[in-house]
């Protein structure tokens, strides 16, 4: 089975605790061939989707450790075909790049793609909960998102004490911050800051209800289709409200509760037919308040915790997914010779 993993590049990576990393070690264990390349290294050649690969070198021996094999990995370039591979994993940063999905819109058809392109068009961003239908909140938190300065002004001056505000496209926990009712007066600053350029364009923001319990971290839960693998609790660091790692928070082991369970059950056959296989979700005192579908991490960490291996279920996934479809394209060949005989 040959991968390519459209991605950031390889030297940005955190060799211990990439989730990517993990994903591309299992698939090169397995004796998989597998190349990366980067959304800026898509082109068009003869009407044919390529990309500008660095090929993995095959190895007797592959190192246990992940920061052994991202340092010891050697690369070869080549110029390849997408449709040449029999999957593709997308593992890009937001914001998403919209001419990469056009891109790979040529060869959907032909390669298992992870996540589904129109899901991701659909979920990229956190307007995407809304199509979780939850009139009472029992499990999404209320949210609003506007660029409307005067509608956030009225709705944090008639809202509850304390309320979350964050970029539509921010991740990482960037630009996630903590706003107090009786510091209204600092509320136009912020609201400029956030939502106007200085070319004159404008950006979305989230408005949410701060959800009790908030100071003590939220829960990372993996979802591999559309059921739940593995869970950490994410703590906030001294200094910092937010609770993701890339923020200073840290790491802690966490068992589903039955609230969680009930969310995951709710959600899971959505993002099953929304062709979104593998996405993290971030919750709150039971409530969903975020879905990663682009590059969601946690594997390394939970595989930590737990003392697991997630990559391999996720792999384990990705290979049966393909075989069912060499399965499907044999047996319509099959069919198709029969009626041509006839």
């Amino acid at each position: 089975m040959n991968v390519c993993f459209i991605m950031y590049p390889w030297e940005q990576m955190d060799p211990e605790n990439d989730s990517t990393l993990a994903l591309i070690h299992e698939f090169v264990k397995r004796g998989h061939g597998l190349a990366i390349t980067t959304p800026a290294n898509l082109t068009i050649r003869d009407s044919v989707a390529i990309a500008f690969s660095k090929v993995i070198k095959r190895k007797e021996k592959i190192s246990a450790a992940l920061k052994s094999f991202h340092t010891k990995s050697e690369f070869y370039d080549e110029m390849l075909p997408l449709a040449g591979f029999d999957v593709i994993i997308l593992r890009s940063n937001p914001p998403l790049d919209m001419i990469m999905l056009n891109f790979l819109d040529s060869v959907k058809d032909d390669v298992f793609i992870m996540n589904d392109l129109d899901g991701i068009r659909r979920a990229n961003n956190k307007l995407y909960t809304a199509v979780f239908e939850d009139e009472n909140n029992e499990i999404l938190p209320r949210t609003h998102v506007t660029k409307n300065k005067e509608y956030l002004k009225k709705t944090i001056k008639e809202g509850p004490d304390k309320m979350i505000l964050k970029p539509l496209n921010g991740y990482g926990g960037s630009g996630v911050i903590l706003i107090e009712k009786r510091a209204m007066l600092s509320i136009n600053s912020l609201l400029d800051f956030y939502i106007d350029n200085a070319d004159g364009t404008s950006n979305y923001v989230i408005l949410q209800e701060y959800i009790e319990g908030a100071e003590q971290g939220d829960v990372r839960i993996l979802m591999l289709n559309g059921r739940p693998i593995g869970s950490m609790k994410r703590v906030p660091g001294d200094e910092d409200h937010r609770s993701n790692v890339s923020a200073g928070g840290s790491v802690q082991r966490h068992s589903l509760t039955n609230q969680e369970k009930e969310l995951c059950r709710r959600i899971g056959p959505k993002l099953v037919k929304d062709g979104l296989y593998f996405v993290g979700i971030d919750v709150i005192n039971g409530m969903l308040v975020e879905v990663n579908v682009m590059s969601p991490g946690g594997i390394t960490y939970i595989n930590k915790v737990y003392k697991v291996r997630l990559q391999e279920k996720i792999i384990d996934f990705v290979e049966d997914k393909v075989l069912e479809r060499v399965a499907a394209f044999e047996r319509r060949k099959k069919l198709r010779k029969h009626v041509d005989d006839a």
